[in-house]
Formats: structure tokens, C-alpha cells, sequence
């Protein structure tokens, strides 16, 4: 694995905290760790703020930390360099377009500004930040000291999401050597399908003023780069959208790992109820007409208890020893993902969870032979949401292989079949909400952060302790998504 410029003191990768209390703390605290006391410095935003995101600048170990308001710039042992503010203002969600585009109707109050997207673009060096404020559009920010380089408004295509929850919108950057890099957005649209894509590809244009940024890579009368949420599926599913937990580049795809409502019937039972499905969501870089989508159903099974509801998840390779054990290439992807018990609550999880292993490899075969068998003729497209009726899949004679990128039939394509994880650890009171992995001297390491917000070293692979994080009292902790390596973890092998 490729050393990072800070030695491991400590790496935080996409921290997403959701304040639930007065404040929001990021955190290395002392904790005894064997023999070896570190020391650990702590960051707290303001009394009023809540952090959202972070990112991790891996050239320098940087950190750009996004909250309610304003945005970090933090060195890697968390102080702060540089901040930038992105609200309050005056706003009312309901105004499409925004106020600063066309005078509204509705009566504006004071709107905080929600972090809902940090990314870091490395080609142009610069942050993209976007917002819940004017229906979710978009700073650039220059790395070195968040100056902002452009703010575009102007377009509808400008407005990547409504929804105020912070966790509301993913997004995929795929860079290119001589042309202007790509964006794939993905986000809940909260019943607004008419102004907003559920997953679309914009283009990154170099100049952060052009007024084609975050344009559709393709738009014609008939075809563009984006999969909208049909008016009919609300006929069925009156709240159905599809929320969006993980999202990454692998080979020629773009993934994103989802969570979406669904009618189904229990076993003896003539009446449907609604249900949770976590689905993982395939598309090509270069398929600007989208023809190349693709969702499989994913879970998790141990001991005949069913973990079906997708908490978190992240991509890393297998390394030497983990590849030799599930005898893949120690290069592979897997993805490491948590899931919490059954399928019926979303927003109240059961406490009792699983960690996963996915091979994509094998998510992939199992895409291919979908896709074979759909272009056989066989079945239907088996997308619900997206086609209310069930469209039978046509013949056609052609060789599907692993880069298959769709034709405009047989698309989008959805697979029935579930694909099921390898459990590799329970959780039954303390809900595991977070994961991130690495490879360490051959060996996979796997830390998970829990709703109690502790942090946990998986057994088997070190004899690192759990640790705790101190957030607060626990009535006032904050919901985590906590992804923090210690390097004196690392250090113990």
C-alpha cells in the first residue's frame, strides 16, 4: 500500500458526523493502548455546528472538514489553518430556482448551510463544497486556503440536491489526463423528481467560473446523462426514494451502494407491505446515456439471522494474507460493509449488526450473467421503481464480457437474485455504523465505529483494544460515521 505523507499518526478519511447533541467533536484522545501511551488532540467546531464531512488531502494530510456553516481547513494534527463560511443566509426551501436567481414567493427565514458533499479535485486542486442553502449548489474552493474560485447558480443544472439532511448526496470523480474530468452525483430527491436526477454525470470543467460546469456530460431531446425517479413509481410507493450510503470508482465502473423502499410479500400473505433493500448500482464511466445501469441486491446472512439494511461501507484490497484466505489476488477490490438486522426499519435500525466482505469481482460475474441471460431473452428487466410494468428482456446476438457498457435496449437492467456478503463479525447491542479498511504489512485491517461511539478493531486481525471515543454524555453523543485509523494499532505487528 502506498505510505502516506503523514507516517499514519493518524488517518481520517470521510468522517461524516451528524451532531445529535450541542456540539460536534473531532477526536484522537489518550486511550491506553498496551504499553504504548499516545497522545491525542481533539478539534470542537462551535457550540452551534455540526460536522458533516471531511476529506483527507493524501498529498499533504490536510484535512478540509465540512460543517453546519463553514468549512475547515485543518492541519493533521487538527488545528485549524484556514476557515471559509457558507451561511446562514436567507432562504426557504420551497423556492425553485432559489432567490438568488429569481425573486420568491415564499416567506424566507434564516437557513443554515448543511454540508451534504465534500470532495477534493486534485487535478485543478481545489474543494468542491456543496450545501443544503438554494437547493444544493456548489463552491470551489482553492486547497491552499479556501479561496473561493467559483460559485455556480445560474442554471437548474446547478441545483444537485433539495434535501437538507446531510447525508443526502454522494458523489464520484473520474479524471482523465487530457479532458475535463467527470462528476457522477447520486442523492435522494424527497419526492421532487421533476427538478432533480436521482444519479446523473456532470462535467468538471478546468474553469471553476465556466458556465458549463456541472452541466450533463450528454443532453439531447431524447437522451441524457441521468436516471430521473418516474412520477408513477409515487403511485405505488408514495415515499419511495432511493438513499445513497457509498459511492467509489473501480476498473471501467462507478459504484454506489443504496438503500431503497420496496413492496413485497411476506411468505403466506396476499398483502404487500414495505421493505428496505440495499442494492448496489453499476454504471460504465464512458456511458453517457446510462444505458450500462445495472442494480443487484446485497445482504449479509450468520446463523440464519438476515442483516439486510446497509449502514456503511468502504472499498479496499485484499492484501496478501485476507486474498489467500478468500483466494483472490491480494490487488482485488473488496468492499467491507456494515449492515444492521432485517429490512423493515430504516431511520430506527435494530441495534444488533454484521460486518461484511463483498469480493466486487464476484458482484460483477454475477452482473454478467444477468446481463447474458436478460440478452437471451430471458426474464424481465426486473426494475420496479424505474419500470412500474414488467418489460420482458429481448434477444439479440452479441458477446457480453466484463466491460459490457449496454445497448439501448434490455436498460436499465435490474438482477433479482440477491448477492450475499461473508460475515465477518456481530454486533447484537452497541450498532456498528461505520467501517474503513486498509492493507498494513500484507494484512487487511478492518475498524468500525459504533452509535456509542466507540471504536472497534476487528478480532483476529491485531490484538488492538477497543477503543473508546469520549463524545460527550451518552444521551448526547453523535450519530458517527467514524473512520479513524491509530497508528499505534499499526505499529503492534
Amino acid at each position: 500500500m502506498k505510505a502516506m505523507p503523514w507516517n499514519w499518526t493518524c488517518l481520517l478519511s470521510h468522517l461524516l458526523m451528524v451532531g445529535m447533541g450541542s456540539s460536534t467533536l473531532l477526536t484522537r484522545q489518550p486511550a491506553p493502548l498496551s504499553q504504548k501511551q499516545r497522545s491525542f488532540v481533539t478539534f470542537r467546531g462551535e457550540p452551534t455546528e455540526g460536522f458533516n464531512h471531511l476529506v483527507v488531502d493524501e498529498r499533504t494530510g490536510h484535512i478540509y472538514l465540512g460543517a453546519v456553516n463553514r468549512i475547515y481547513k485543518l492541519s493533521s494534527d487538527l488545528k485549524v489553518l484556514v476557515t471559509h463560511e457558507t451561511g446562514p443566509d436567507e432562504d426557504n426551501p420551497k423556492c425553485y430556482p432559489p432567490r438568488i436567481v429569481q425573486t420568491c414567493n415564499e416567506p424566507l427565514t434564516t437557513t443554515n448551510n448543511v454540508n451534504k458533499m465534500l470532495l477534493i479535485d486534485y487535478k485543478e486542486n481545489r474543494l468542491i463544497a456543496c450545501g443544503s442553502l438554494y437547493q444544493g449548489i456548489c463552491k470551489l474552493l482553492r486547497l491552499e486556503d479556501l479561496f473561493k474560485l467559483g460559485e455556480p447558480y445560474h442554471k437548474k443544472e446547478h441545483y444537485l440536491s433539495g434535501v437538507n439532511e446531510s447525508g443526502s448526496v454522494f458523489g464520484v470523480i473520474v479524471s482523465y489526463s487530457n479532458l475535463d474530468d467527470k462528476l457522477f452525483i447520486a442523492t435522494a430527491v424527497d419526492g421532487k423528481p421533476e427538478y432533480f436526477p436521482t444519479i446523473s454525470s456532470r462535467k468538471l470543467t478546468k474553469n471553476s467560473e465556466a458556465d458549463g460546469m456541472f452541466a450533463y456530460v450528454f443532453h439531447d431531446e431524447f437522451v441524457a446523462s441521468m436516471i430521473k425517479i418516474p412520477s408513477d413509481t409515487f403511485t405505488i410507493i408514495p415515499d419511495f426514494d432511493i438513499y445513497y450510503v457509498y459511492g467509489f470508482s473501480s476498473g471501467n465502473f462507478v459504484y454506489f451502494l443504496t438503500l431503497q423502499p420496496e413492496m413485497v410479500s411476506p411468505p403466506g400473505s396476499t398483502t404487500k407491505e414495505q421493505v428496505y433493500t440495499s442494492k448496489l448500482v453499476r454504471l460504465c464511466k464512458e456511458d453517457t446515456a446510462f444505458n450500462s445501469y445495472v442494480e443487484v441486491p446485497i445482504g449479509c446472512e450468520r446463523s440464519g439471522v438476515e442483516y439486510r439494511l446497509l449502514q456503511a461501507a468502504y472499498l479496499s484490497k485484499a492484501g496478501a494474507m485476507l486474498g489467500r484466505t478468500l483466494a483472490v489476488h491480494p490487488d482485488d477490490d473488496l468492499l467491507f460493509t456494515v449492515f444492521s438486522k432485517g429490512q423493515k426499519r430504516k431511520m430506527k435500525s435494530l441495534d444488533e449488526s454484521a460486518l461484511c466482505i463483498f469480493i466486487l469481482k464476484q458482484i460483477n460475474d454475477r452482473i454478467k450473467e444477468r446481463l447474458q441471460s436478460c440478452y437471451r431473452g430471458e426474464g424481465t428487466l426486473d426494475l420496479a421503481w424505474l419500470k412500474v410494468k414488467d418489460i420482458p428482456c429481448s434477444s439479440a446476438l452479441l458477446t457480453i464480457d466484463d466491460n459490457f457498457c449496454g445497448l439501448d435496449m434490455n436498460a436499465p437492467l435490474g438482477v433479482s437474485d440477491m448477492v450475499r456478503g461473508i460475515p465477518v463479525f456481530t454486533e447484537d447491542r452497541d450498532r456498528m455504523t461505520s467501517v474503513i479498511a486498509y492493507v498494513y504489512k500484507n494484512h487487511s485491517l478492518a475498524f468500525v465505529g459504533t452509535k456509542s461511539g466507540k471504536l472497534k478493531k476487528m478480532p483476529g486481525t491485531s490484538h488492538c483494544p477497543t477503543l473508546e471515543l469520549p463524545m460527550g454524555p451518552p444521551s448526547h453523543r453523535a450519530a458517527v460515521t467514524l473512520e479513524v485509523l491509530f497508528s499505534s494499532c499499526s505499529s503492534n505487528w
